[in-house]
């Protein structure tokens, strides 16, 4: 076989590779929005696991040691999720939530903290869209709450719970403002919640244990994240969103999936740690304080017909004497997925790979420095779009002396094609004698047919990399670039199908492709012709489809990401045509 050959086998492996990957992930990701239309995360209806528990316990191996409690269970469902929402924030009296960050309330009745809206964020780009909705209230299907307490062994002893109706004298709690809340059992003890909020997205709730009575009682303080439903994900493979922790130093990201068909629980005792839930821009963590020795939990349950999903934490046992009182404290971050504030969270109160809630994947040796550079660039020129443009740039400059060498070499190998075929033809009967002229003419020419992959082979980390930093910070999320692209997180909204909008129909998904889609396959095209063609017939119809290929796949990607590709060909068949001046020069 030849060296020709074997560069174009391996440029040829290394693009099919690449739409492998890129294939398998767009069809992955049209399959799960299908089967989320045809099934929805979760109905009122099903049956009950006999073999389940309804309500497992944290410390069920420790007998005597009383379990996390579960929650109410789920009522059926007769009302929407946004009507049960909105009924069961006008069933009784609530404290107000009132931050540069939140909008949101906390019953009284429960005192569960279950609605919080993020009015930095919006549903969609409209202007007048609703603000993203964290916290859910309600018992039904979409309910979404924390909720913090004490359990004990002695199951006569009345102990605060959702049907609980605290008493304060605050109305709405701010940075400046902490709210107080208290509760009486009638059996002598006095119970009082503490919660403060800071400006952005940490709550730490203080728990006290007044005993007033004439016997000592023993309590474990714990606090919980709850969701009633399972929620819809994206479901793609380069993003988790579901349980998430650190575990005694081990991060531990576990799908609803997962949890349900596993064990349903996953369990760590220790004194650092933290959990909770991830989606993929928003994140809620319980963070006990670090140093105090307690058990997280990851589970799932069932109950009346409806999956529920729990993160819970249950600190050691506080002994309170007669006349005495006893405390326990933990955080609550419940927000958006913002990596200094992640970093600074995590070097305030000691959290353990806190920045990892967000899912920077296996490139994140590259992801990272990549959305700090994107990041940099967007404080000065204002425009991640055009950041990405900066970007790329930098990118093109840092590799030039290797893709420089690539491009002499391959235009030099463009000129010896005709004598390639010459030798082709002339030594057709023996392939062994052929191989070994071309051979020789590459080594007299001092032309390397591999180094034409190395400029794919650079690529596609980057690829990979930059696509992350576009699919998983919420820095991207709702970025506007200039004209129809007012989200370079989402793909391009034009469609060449009707052409772009000038024939009023609205094709099917599948035939979505963008003006900046159909811009990166032109680009991939030309710069294909200003490369050797492959001498075999069979690649050369390959390659030649694959601007095709490529531009049907990204379509349905971010529109970042696209546009890095297209500017990349640009500024890749710029490169190229000046070294092909300069030796035509020569």
């Amino acid at each position: 076989m030849s060296q020709n050959n074997e560069k174009s086998k391996m440029g040829l492996a290394i693009a099919i590779s690449l739409a492998i990957l890129l294939g398998w992930q767009y069809f992955q990701g049209e399959t799960q929005k299908k089967r989320a239309l045809e099934n929805p995360p979760q109905t009122a209806e099903g049956t009950v696991n006999p073999g389940l528990p309804t309500a497992p316990s944290s410390a069920a191996a420790q007998p005597g040691v009383p379990g996390v409690p579960e929650g109410q269970a789920a009522a059926p469902q007769a009302l929407s999720p946004e009507a049960e929402r909105q009924a069961a924030l006008e069933a009784g009296p609530r404290l107000q939530i009132d931050t540069p960050r939140f909008k949101g309330s906390i019953a009284l009745k429960g005192a569960r903290l279950d609605d919080l809206l993020l009015i930095d964020y919006r549903e969609t780009t409209a202007p007048d869209s609703p603000y993203v909705s964290l916290l859910k209230p309600g018992n039904g299907i979409g309910a979404y709450y924390a909720d913090f307490g004490w359990v004990s062994e002695d199951k006569t002893l009345a102990l605060p719970g959702p049907d609980t109706v605290w008493h304060t004298q605050d109305d709405t709690l701010t940075p400046e403002h902490p709210v107080r809340l208290a509760w009486d059992n009638g059996q002598g003890l006095r119970f009082i919640r503490t919660l403060s909020v800071d400006a952005d997205y940490m709550f730490t709730v203080s728990q006290t244990v007044e005993n007033y009575g004439t016997a000592p009682v023993t309590l474990y303080p714990y606090g919980l994240m709850a969701r009633v439903g399972t929620p819809q994900t994206s479901d793609f493979y380069i993003l988790h969103e579901g349980a998430v922790g650190v575990f005694d130093g081990t991060l531990q990201e576990v799908k609803y999936k997962a949890l349900r068909e596993d064990d349903h629980r996953i369990e760590s005792k220790g004194n650092n740690g933290w959990v909770g839930f991830s989606d993929k821009y928003w994140l809620t963590a319980l963070a006990p304080n670090q140093g105090d020795a307690v058990t997280l939990r990851m589970s799932w349950y069932r109950l009346n017909s409806t999956d529920r999903y729990q993160t819970d934490w249950m600190g050691e046992a506080v002994t309170v004497a007669p006349g005495a009182s006893g405390a326990s404290s933990g955080h609550l971050f419940a927000g958006a997925k913002v990596l200094s504030l992640l970093n600074a969270y995590a070097d305030q109160y000691k959290l353990p790979l806190f920045d990892r809630a967000i899912d920077f994947g296996w490139f994140w040796f590259l992801t990272i420095p990549f959305f700090y550079c994107l990041r940099f660039i967007h404080q000065h020129v204002g425009n991640f779009g055009i950041a990405i443009l900066i970007f790329t740039v930098m990118v093109k400059l840092a590799f030039f002396p290797i893709a420089n060498k690539s491009y002499r070499s391959m235009n030099k190998m463009k000129k010896l094609q005709p004598e390639v075929k010459r030798l082709q033809e002339l030594y057709s009967d023996d392939k062994q004698r052929m191989n070994q002229e071309v051979m020789a003419l590459y080594k007299r020419e001092k032309a390397n047919p591999v180094s034409g992959c190395l400029p794919i082979l650079i690529q596609i980390p980057v690829f990979f990399a930059l696509y992350k930093v576009l699919y998983v910070t919420i820095e991207m999320r709702q970025a506007p670039f200039y004209g129809w692209i007012h989200d370079l997180s989402a793909p391009d909204p034009t469609n060449l199908f009707n052409l772009f909008g000038l024939i009023p129909w609205s094709p099917p998904a599948m035939l979505m492709i963008g003006a900046w889609p159909v811009l990166m396959g032109i680009t991939m095209w030309l710069q294909q012709k200003l490369n050797p063609a492959p001498a075999d017939p069979m690649q050369a119809k390959i390659f030649m489809f694959l601007p095709f290929i490529f531009t049907f796949m990204l379509a349905r990607f971010p529109a970042g990401l696209v546009i890095y590709w297209a500017w990349n060909n640009i500024l890749s068949i710029g490169q190229q045509w000046l070294i092909m001046k300069q030796a035509d020069k020569a």
